[in-house]
């Protein structure tokens, strides 16, 4: 999709919020543990690049990613710490993730087997990570014999090194730990059964972090909490309060395009659902559904100069319509998400207005959307 760079609308990303929720998590961290940054899914909708350098410079370590096409993109942005591809790659890309030094989830003694016969046709060595599905019910070994017998095929094999191993939490944001600590128990229980020695053993992500779960790991892999969003972020209820600091990077602006007055009678947007019952002052934004503002949005308030308009009528593919308290001049600022925690436009609050979570709704704003880079 092509970035609309000749219209008046754009993410906004403080890098210096990046930088300083990296640097805030890494001085609660023991001497003994790293920091990988999370930059999958273009940075959670932020960039992954310039949040990648971002990341690096506040003192990450590492980068995890989704796909491997996420983390040959940061190395052909020159980026040259450990990345980890936490999904399931296809065992025909092997050699290529070796080639370009990028790690790789296992999760069955199947891959390990397929990708084997590959890397023996190549003489290559790739970098793996053993995925354990303790409970989330996703990717990763469950089994014991599986990963017992997996042990034993990657003892001595000059194919795979065993960088890491690892697990992902169900519930490391909610106030009831009994399923995380379930989850921890099991982990440990695969754990004892490694007879292969990888570097890194590692369970925390944002979650476990923030709210100080107190787990054993050699690497927090920091995601939504790096960009300044509290995990637990339940839909139209309380967050749990985080222990660390977190400055939300992303802020999304617009201007109005054009301002009119209806009369009484006229009916705004598809479907006329919201009819003027008098004079009244409508002002048009260019930013519809396919930039990722869903017409659930129908009715939330945006902040137009310095009044919460609300939004009246169906959210188009490309225009969404504000039922102004006065003539204004076009051109007038929109902001549509506030970076203020406390804003009553803050992404949280968009969230909510969709009944669901903050992660969704920046990783859904469009490509077509210009990001633009601050600090």
């Amino acid at each position: 999709m092509v970035p609309a760079i000749h219209r008046p609308a754009q993410i906004n990303v403080d890098l210096d919020a990046i930088k300083t929720n990296v640097k805030n998590e890494i001085k609660r961290l023991d001497n003994n543990q790293q920091l990988w940054a999370v930059v999958k899914a273009n940075a959670y909708g932020h960039g992954a690049i310039p949040v990648a350098h971002a990341a690096l410079e506040a003192g990450a370590t590492g980068f995890c990613v989704a796909t491997l096409d996420e983390g040959l993109q940061l190395r052909e942005y020159g980026l040259p710490k450990p990345i980890l591809v936490l999904g399931i790659v296809p065992t025909q890309w092997a050699p290529l993730a070796a080639q370009k030094n990028i790690s790789l989830t296992v999760g069955s003694l199947e891959w390990l087997k397929k990708a084997d016969k590959i890397l023996t046709e190549t003489g290559q060595t790739l970098k793996i990570h053993l995925g354990i599905d303790s409970g989330m019910g996703r990717i990763g070994f469950s089994e014991d014999d599986e990963f017992k017998a997996a042990n034993v095929f990657l003892q001595d094999n000059p194919h795979f090194e065993v960088e890491g191993m690892f697990t992902h939490f169900s519930k490391a944001d909610s106030a009831d730990t009994s399923y995380l600590d379930y989850q921890v128990d099991r982990f440990n229980h695969m754990k004892d059964l490694l007879t292969v020695k990888p570097k890194y053993i590692h369970m925390a992500n944002s979650a476990a972090a923030v709210f100080d779960r107190k787990i054993k790991t050699d690497i927090v892999r920091y995601g939504v909490a790096m960009y300044g969003l509290n995990p637990s972020s339940v839909p139209n209820g309380k967050d749990l309060e985080s222990h660390v600091d977190l400055k939300p990077a992303l802020s999304f602006t617009s201007e109005l395009t054009f301002v009119k007055k209806i009369h009484s009678g006229y009916g705004v947007s598809y479907g006329a659902t919201f009819v003027a019952d008098k004079d009244q002052w409508i002002g048009t934004v260019p930013v519809g559904y396919a930039d990722g503002w869903q017409r659930k949005m129908q009715g939330f308030k945006v902040k137009v100069g310095e009044d919460y308009c609300p939004i009246v009528g169906r959210v188009c593919m490309d225009q969404f319509m504000v039922l102004l308290p006065k003539e204004v001049p076009v051109g007038t600022k929109v902001e549509l998400i506030s970076a203020d925690p406390k804003a009553p436009n803050n992404i949280k609050a968009v969230a909510d207005q969709v009944d669901t979570i903050h992660y969704e709704i920046a990783c859904l704003l469009s490509d077509r959307l210009p990001r633009v880079y601050q600090n």
